[in-house]
């Protein structure tokens, strides 16, 4: 299987991309100025998050056509885990007590999550298209 440059180049773009939303999603999860409560647990973080998973399936299957089931898998997943919240066997709750276990798990179950989390799936399909567009006018130029 070859890769033509041009994926090559669009897998970079989403890389520099996540090189920015992971520490960026960090940082507003830890964030602890004015208004910290809703950045941290239902506001900007909630939406980095989102926006880091798509950029990971879309780095896997970087297509034009892979983007809105990437949105929609993504948003189905991460609510899914978020109603998995409620359920609190000793195994899981091990998993979520490690600093991993509590990023892509989460701890605890928040109804303001959800609303986030498809603002983020729609903003990262805005973004995944922008990221397309972007190769386009590059190579048009080029």
């Amino acid at each position: 299987m070859t890769v033509d440059r041009t994926t090559i180049r669009l897998r970079c773009r989403v890389l520099v991309v996540l090189l920015i939303v992971i520490p960026l999603g960090f940082a507003l999860k830890y964030y602890r100025g004015p208004g910290h409560w809703w950045v941290n647990n239902w506001g900007p973080a909630s939406v980095a998050y989102e926006v880091c998973f798509m950029l990971l399936a879309f780095l896997a299957v970087p297509r034009r056509s892979a983007i809105t089931p990437i949105a929609i898998g993504v948003c189905t997943l991460t609510c899914l885990l978020e109603f998995l919240q409620l359920w609190q066997p000793p195994w899981l709750q091990a998993i979520r007590s490690t600093l991993l276990g509590a990023a892509l798990l989460g701890t605890s179950f928040a109804w303001w999550d959800l609303p986030a989390y498809v603002i983020g799936c729609v903003l990262g399909w805005f973004l995944l298209h922008g990221l397309l567009s972007a190769g386009k006018e590059h190579t048009a130029r080029g």
